[in-house]
Formats: C-alpha cells, sequence, structure tokens
C-alpha cells in the first residue's frame, strides 16, 4: 500500500506516492495493526579487538564484543580477517570491519534474538538493528557482506 502526501493533490497537482517505511513483517509503521518500533536503547564506544579481548570492540566484519560479551551478526556473512586465505579477502574484512565500527559508533542500536542463541564458538547470535532496519542489510547493500545462508562459502 502506498500512501499519497496530501500536499500535490491540494494544488490540484497529481497526488504524489509516498513508500511507506515497513519492518520485515511487511506492516506499514504507524498504521493500525502494525508491529512498533522498538526504541534503540544499545550504546558504546567502540574501537577494534586487540589480541581477543576488550569490552566493546569489533573483531572483523561480523563479531563484536559489547559490554564485554562477545557477538556474531546473525544475518550475515563477512571475509575472514583472522586469517585471511587471500589478498582480495583480506582488503574485503577490513573495510568490513572498519565499516561495522562505523556502525555501531553511529548511534544506539538494538541486538535482536536470532534463530538460535548462541553459535560453536559460543558468540551470542543477534541481529544488529537501528530504527527497525538490519545493519547486517546495510553491508550487504554497500558489498562488504553477504546474506548468511548457514554455512560459509569462500570470498577468494
Amino acid at each position: 500500500m502506498l500512501a499519497t502526501a496530501g500536499v500535490g493533490g491540494a494544488l490540484g497537482m497529481p497526488p504524489v506516492l509516498e513508500r511507506p517505511e515497513t519492518r520485515d513483517t511487511g506492516a506499514v509503521l504507524g498504521q493500525p495493526g502494525a508491529p512498533a518500533v522498538t526504541p534503540d536503547r544499545l550504546t558504546a564506544r567502540f574501537g577494534f579487538c586487540y589480541g581477543g579481548g576488550g569490552r566493546n570492540c569489533v573483531v572483523d566484519g561480523d563479531t563484536f564484543r559489547f559490554e564485554g560479551e562477545k557477538y556474531r551478526i546473525a544475518d550475515i556473512d563477512t571475509p575472514e580477517t583472522h586469517p585471511a586465505r587471500c589478498a582480495e579477502e583480506a582488503a574485503l574484512g577490513e573495510a568490513a570491519t572498519r565499516r561495522l565500527r562505523t556502525l555501531l559508533n553511529e548511534g544506539a542500536f538494538t541486538l535482536d534474538e536470532a534463530d538460535r542463541d548462541t553459535d560453536v564458538h559460543g558468540r551470542k547470535l543477534r541481529i544488529v538493528t537501528r530504527g527497525g532496519a538490519s545493519i547486517g542489510d546495510q553491508l550487504i547493500d554497500e558489498g562488504l557482506a553477504r546474506r548468511w545462508e548457514g554455512y560459509r562459502r569462500p570470498w577468494c
């Protein structure tokens, strides 16, 4: 369903079609029966994790520590950096790592539950969102990640 802007129609011009904001459910936000977007409340200042530890830091393009807990972004896969298997993977993995740090530092976010709580490495699996939109989707759109398909595929 597309909403029309009232200004165009009021001035005798054809109404302007606007695409309403939606969540994964496809429901139009702000409409009766639509899910409410929970305000983002989690914030921290993220650095890079060096030597495997840290309280609020980014390990790689899909893994970070928040308040000392290790999280894996459940809806994406990014190139490996520890170790990368080729020069192209190393460069893309480094870019994804830097971009995730920037995105996490841009403001409050939410950690939404995924289909399971932890992975085989003990990392908490979460979908990171801001304003109801997946940060993982943003990394995919920017060419720094791909959709998680349940297994790793080579980047080289």
